[in-house]
């Protein structure tokens, strides 16, 4: 899911992409970052030295380099400096992962079209390439370009446990039913968090949104652009939104897909999502027991939900086997529903999963589940939930307590039957945090900044799709040109609709603005 603490398994803002890969190869069977403290001073005149990328590292998720695109052009990864602490920008650096693939029609180019896919904490040299073959009308006039941002992948990535200790932390009981499992869960969060600061203390004070936006504006410049043309997915809206308010003057053409209301606190967030995956969820149960044949979870949508929350309320006490040694838990069960939600293509995934799970085998839904955490298949985790935490919580001012949970668990609840606890209960994640959190919400407001195209999705479950008219108000006036797509799964350029598509290619190409308030369905 996206940013709100979610959970722990936290459960970030954007789809893991390789779900359906981990999820098949589970049954059947980049470039250099590191530090520098030579305290450059004129980085952003450095020069890139752009090489064949190497194989993602296991914080950047692991598998093979990436091949090249369908008309042989060759994916290229380089290794930026950036300051380790921005208010000191002559001290110590950084190294800020980058991967390229050039523009293919040269006389035509516009320049750099920078991608963030969200998380936060997914790695973008990992991501561009799995979804490249779909920016290939984009990539006529444009160089794509996507970067780890610091604290993920290979750009100084947080880690905060071992494998070992991550198998089992994601095993726990996220969803405490007495005094006892909330003591537990609550020592459990203490650990992760300590283990971050012990293992990665140096750059958890410079990970917030905010450094990562001044990142991107040293990458225009080093990329040679006068404007950053701009790519953001899920929480890369609210990376964007940041960046256009910090330097509204330099913003090229941009677009937000599956976008984050900029001015929820961290458990106003954590209720929209609650309220966005029961309805994703109920779209799903009234979609299988629409067709023709009969749904094999449940007779109509109401029994659906209802035999979904009988298994989960069963895994509370009795978890399945899954995966391995390792259990399905409740928790496990429940996340991943929640990563099957993220895409209607995922659907007959959870159908699979759950027809499977009512039979005794949880190894699908432990598969999805292993996908939201960043499980790799050798045993590995990426870094996403790390990085995930770290960016959050140097983000949010907010620290919720045990009380706060429980003050909040009905309206939770009455949100979502079937999540509400699990997201209730995730906003402890920040407790003892070692940093302070910047504020309550984001400042976007970006007064004279080029137009950015700003697309809902009204069956968006991870970015409720109000947060589009949220983000469109809080940009400012004549900024925010909204786009409503009448769908399901979390964003919308990549659903392939006809209507999304040409509005994007058109306003990134060729500069055309759709009229603001244009429905594609």
């Amino acid at each position: 899911m996206p940013k709100p603490h979610a959970v722990r398994p936290a459960v970030p803002k954007v789809l893991v992409l390789p779900a359906v890969l981990l999820l098949t190869s589970a049954l059947a069977t980049g470039c250099g970052g590191g530090s520098d403290e030579d305290g450059d001073k004129d980085l952003a005149a450095q020069q890139l030295a752009w090489k064949d990328c190497p194989a993602p590292s296991a914080a950047q998720g692991g598998g093979e380099a990436p091949t090249p695109l369908p008309a042989g052009t060759e994916w290229k990864c380089a290794t930026m400096k950036a300051p380790l602490d921005w208010d000191k920008p002559e001290g110590d650096t950084i190294g800020i992962d980058l991967i390229r693939a050039e523009a293919s029609e040269k006389k035509e180019r516009i320049g750099s079209l920078v991608f963030n896919f969200g998380g936060p904490g997914g790695s973008g040299v990992t991501a561009l390439p799995a979804f490249g073959k779909d920016y290939a009308k984009l990539r006529t006039r444009y160089d794509l370009v996507s970067f780890d941002p610091r604290g993920v992948g290979r750009s100084e990535p947080v880690t905060c446990e071992d494998d070992v200790q991550l198998d089992a932390y994601y095993q726990q009981d996220a969803t405490p039913d007495d005094a006892q499992e909330e003591e537990t869960l609550l020592d459990n969060v203490r650990s992760f968090n300590e283990g971050c600061d012990d293992r990665a203390g140096k750059v958890l004070p410079h990970v917030a949104t905010t450094d990562a936006a001044r990142d991107m504006d040293l990458m225009r410049q080093v990329l040679g652009d006068d404007k950053l043309h701009y790519f953001g997915i899920s929480y890369g809206t609210e990376l964007g939104g940041v960046y256009a308010h910090l330097f509204p003057k330099n913003v090229g053409r941009a677009v937000f897909d599956a976008v984050v209301d900029p001015t929820e606190t961290p458990e106003q967030g954590s209720l929209g999502q609650a309220g966005g995956f029961q309805l994703a969820l109920e779209n799903y149960a009234k979609d299988c027991t629409s067709k023709v044949e009969d749904c094999p979870v449940g007779d109509t949508a109401e029994d659906v939900q209802a035999r979904i929350a009988k298994l989960l309320e069963e895994l509370d006490s009795k978890p399945l086997p899954g995966l391995g040694q390792r259990k399905l838990t409740q928790t496990a069960a429940t996340n991943g529903i929640a990563q099957s939600l993220y895409s209607k293509d995922f659907w007959e995934y959870l159908t699979q999963g759950l027809e499977d799970a009512y039979d005794g085998d949880g190894k699908i839904l432990m598969a999805l589940s292993d996908s939201m955490n960043g499980r790799n298949l050798d045993g590995t985790y990426s870094n996403i939930q790390s990085a995930n935490v770290a960016i959050n919580c140097a983000d949010d001012k907010p620290r919720y307590s045990v009380e706060d949970v429980k003050e909040k668990l009905p309206e939770f609840r009455e949100a979502s039957p079937l999540f509400g606890d699990y997201l209730a209960w995730g906003m402890v994640g920040c407790s003892d945090w070692a940093v302070d959190g910047a504020a309550d919400h984001p400042d976007v407001s970006a007064a004279g900044s080029a137009p950015i195209l700003v697309i809902g999705n009204t069956g968006d479950p991870a970015t409720p799709y109000e947060g589009a008219r949220k983000m469109v108000e809080s940009l400012g006036d004549g900024v925010g040109i909204e786009l409503t797509y009448k769908g399901e799964g979390h964003g919308a350029y990549d659903s392939g609709n006809k209507c999304v598509r040409e509005a994007v290619d058109g306003y990134l190409l060729d500069g055309k603005e759709p009229k603001t308030g244009t429905v594609c369905s």
